[in-house]
């Protein structure tokens, strides 16, 4: 492999010639070789953003040639593109502020600049990464900033459209069951009846309530850290770079981004980040309920409970023949379980900010990008490949509710809640109807129990 030698504070190290990193990166690739997981590109691309914005700032402000920023806006709309992927090998795993990154970053836009202006790769000539490409610019605020910018890009883009479509489709479920009448079950156990739609409707409001609470605390997001530098003061920057730089990250990214009117906790601290996770935490935790409620209800299809119908879609045992499996539930109950682990460690890694920084940026930054991105791939999945193909097994329905001896409650009201439970235990311990037991008991006659056990009643207040 053909190499060339990029130099920095340390002094000269040997880097691959067809590669646009230079001599930080290459360090890093030395010193940091932690694990398999590369750091984002959805971060990478909005790091990119802020070095395309800065450079248009900068040109306007006549503080850098005209002919250096577009060199800077032209290599950074590649790396934004996906053109230069192939150049940011560094894992997750690395100093706390992300400064490695922001350096790749840096060099790979410096390098593929002076390409542009057919200058020599690695002579920092004249397009240099820290005077010219982070110019008024700290990795300190880049990293929260990127953070921000990625998190709010990945939500709008993909999370809360998939869980729309869920919302959708469980909507449509709750209307087209709602004529439905089933056992109801608490503490596992058979209670009072509902309409299959009730319970649908359920699941419908948490993934409706979950898409609101994302929505919200998305807000805080908008907020971006760019302009403080390197504790938050603004050293090295021009007074209202922040307003100006924020200004061309929201015209780009059509996002309503704001600058963070105190500099000093968007660095030092990440909470608006540990809030927004919280928000997926809330969402995890109501896709877990409703996945598990359908692959319990479609269990079976003989022994289990077996009231829903789930769509088959693939082969489900290497060894059983004819089986199928609810693997869709099963996929996102194994991500939400993935996503409150994200959420504790961006807890964990929040709660580390000391003094004017938080070292723990990577993490959070991987966590909740990682949350944001198999939350939205099993949701979409989920909503299509399962909700949206599910069937209501009338038939085992109908069976569960007239054996149902908790019908009995709408007797209590007639005969006492005594005489109604002595009824309901001597059914079951002698293996018989409800009906015949209530009618023997001689508390009620037929005409009264058919009057009053009526499961569509039931469903509502009388």
């Amino acid at each position: 492999m053909k190499t060339r030698k990029e130099f920095d504070s340390i002094g000269g190290i040997n880097v691959p010639n067809n590669r646009y990193w230079g001599a930080s990166t290459q360090r890093s690739k030395k010193f940091f070789n932690i694990g398999k997981i590369n750091v984002p590109p959805s971060l990478i691309r909005s790091i990119a953003i802020i070095k395309r914005s800065a450079a248009i700032v900068h040109q306007k402000d006549k503080v850098i040639s005209k002919k250096i920023s577009k060199s800077i806006i032209k290599a950074s709309n590649e790396v934004i593109s996906g053109k230069l992927d192939e150049n940011f090998p560094l894992k997750v795993w690395q100093t706390g502020s992300g400064t490695q990154t922001n350096m790749n970053v840096n060099e790979v836009i410096a390098n593929r600049a002076i390409e542009i202006l057919k200058g020599k790769k690695g002579s920092k000539k004249p397009v240099h990464p820290n005077d010219h490409v982070n110019k008024s610019q700290s990795t300190n605020d880049v990293f929260p900033t990127a953070m921000h910018i990625s998190v709010a890009t990945e939500t709008l883009r993909k999370l809360l459209p998939s869980l729309k479509l869920l919302e959708i489709s469980l909507g449509k479920k709750s209307t087209e069951f709602k004529k439905i009448v089933k056992i109801g079950r608490t503490h596992l156990q058979d209670a009072t009846p509902l309409s299959l739609g009730q319970e649908f409707s359920g699941y419908h409001e948490q993934v409706k309530k979950s898409i609101e609470r994302i929505k919200y605390c998305l807000n805080d997001i908008f907020y971006l850290a760019q302009g403080g530098t390197a504790v938050g003061t603004g050293i090295n920057s021009k007074k209202n770079f922040d307003k100006k730089i924020v200004k061309e990250i929201k015209n780009f990214c059509k996002i309503n981004f704001k600058p963070a009117p105190n500099k000093f906790s968007e660095l030092a601290a990440h909470d608006a980040i540990v809030n927004f996770s919280g928000s997926l935490n809330s969402c995890a935790v109501a896709l877990m309920k409703i996945s598990n409620d359908i692959r319990f209800l479609g269990s079976g299809p003989r022994a289990g409970y077996g009231e829903l119908l789930l769509p088959e879609n693939e082969p489900g045992s290497s060894i059983m023949p004819g089986k199928v499996n609810p693997t869709q539930c099963e996929a996102v109950t194994m991500v939400c379980a993935k996503v409150i682990g994200n959420h504790t460690g961006i807890t964990v890694a929040g709660s580390h900010g000391h003094f004017e920084l938080n070292v723990f940026k990577p993490l959070i930054a991987y966590n909740i990008l990682q949350s944001i991105d198999i939350l939205a791939d099993s949701v979409k999945n989920f909503s299509l490949y399962c909700v949206k193909g599910i069937k209501a097994n009338k038939k085992k329905i109908k069976e569960h509710l007239d054996n149902s001896l908790m019908l009995v409650t709408a007797l209590a009201p007639k005969i006492g809640y005594d005489n109604a439970a002595k009824i309901s235990k001597k059914a079951l311990k002698n293996g018989t109807k409800l009906k015949d037991e209530a009618i023997k008991s001689g508390l009620i006659n037929k005409k009264e129990y058919d009057l009053l056990i009526n499961p569509m009643k039931m469903i509502k207040p009388s």
